[in-house]
């Protein structure tokens, strides 16, 4: 079973908050199942997007959550919000987290496609 959106949400804003990294809720989504969005923004002019991975990249023993980078390295934060807004477009439902990190860390399960 699957862990509901809001209570992963939470987790992850507890332990970045907790490693001196200020992340806040943007955006609520679907509590039980909306999509989680994470933007990491590395206050040098630069910014991340991940995002859900596909599907397809799940196997049997796969962690309960998989992210994938949504933005090529170099991205600015306004290529971010670029991104954001044409994933509101298709899923108004979503959650996005926007997290402050001077080293860029994500601290999510990656897949790399």
């Amino acid at each position: 079973m699957r862990l509901r959106s809001d209570i992963f949400v939470a987790a992850y804003i507890r332990r970045r908050n907790g490693e001196n990294a200020f992340a806040v809720v943007r955006r609520k989504g679907a509590e039980e199942a909306g999509a989680v969005f994470i933007c990491i923004d590395r206050l040098d002019g630069t910014a991340a997007l991940y995002g859900p991975a596909p599907q397809t990249a799940f196997e049997a023993d796969a962690p309960d959550r998989l992210f994938q980078r949504l933005t090529p390295p170099g991205a600015t934060p306004a290529d971010v919000e670029a991104r954001v807004q044409r994933e509101l477009n298709f899923d108004s439902d979503l959650w996005l987290v926007d997290v402050e990190d001077p080293a860029g860390e994500s601290r999510l399960d990656l897949v790399h496609i």
